[in-house]
């Protein structure tokens, strides 16, 4: 093999691996994206319903229904309900009423959440939350894509709206 044609393969050998490198980095990052949903975004079949995402929005009085460690509730932006289901110990704060993450997949009309974020204080909600609640209760449904968007980004980690990192 002529030196130039060896120096054509390695060039070669070099940019597939890198091209392969890359396609898994992408892969990997795809599907560890969570979006992040409102309710009314939910209850108009725009979230996903074979991958993991978020819904956010208040506690509805009244829906906690504890059984164990089965724990049944509903999460409203006051526009729409989902029904929620979760197996596991709920966070201190986590009180009807209250603002609430789940992070979970929706299953038959109900969201099975395999994680539960309470709000830390009564005064901090995440922009994109405060914000879908707002559009939901106006009707203003084109600024709910657009709070989608925004929630992309904390599920990206460029925000931290709850758990480590959130403002107290």
């Amino acid at each position: 093999m002529k030196p130039r044609n060896k120096k054509l393969a390695m060039i070669g050998g070099v940019v597939s691996a890198a091209g392969i490198v890359v396609a898994l980095v992408l892969n990997a990052f795809e599907s560890n994206l969570v979006f992040f949903y409102s309710p009314t975004q939910v209850a108009s079949k725009e979230a996903p319903t074979a991958r993991t995402f978020r819904v956010g929005g208040l506690v509805e009085t009244g829906s906690v229904k504890v059984d164990g460690t089965l724990v049944q509730f509903v999460i409203t932006d006051t526009a729409q309900k989902v029904p929620v289901r979760y197996t596991g110990i709920l966070p201190d704060l986590f009180k009807e009423g209250k603002g609430v993450v789940a992070q979970g997949q929706l299953r038959e009309g109900v969201f099975e959440a395999r994680e539960v974020l309470a709000k830390h204080d009564e005064n901090y909600m995440p922009p994109e939350a405060a914000e879908a609640l707002k559009n939901a209760q106006t009707g203003d449904h084109k600024q709910m894509s657009q709070t989608l968007y925004k929630g992309t980004e904390a599920a990206a980690g460029t925000q931290a709206p709850y758990g480590k990192g959130a403002p107290q």
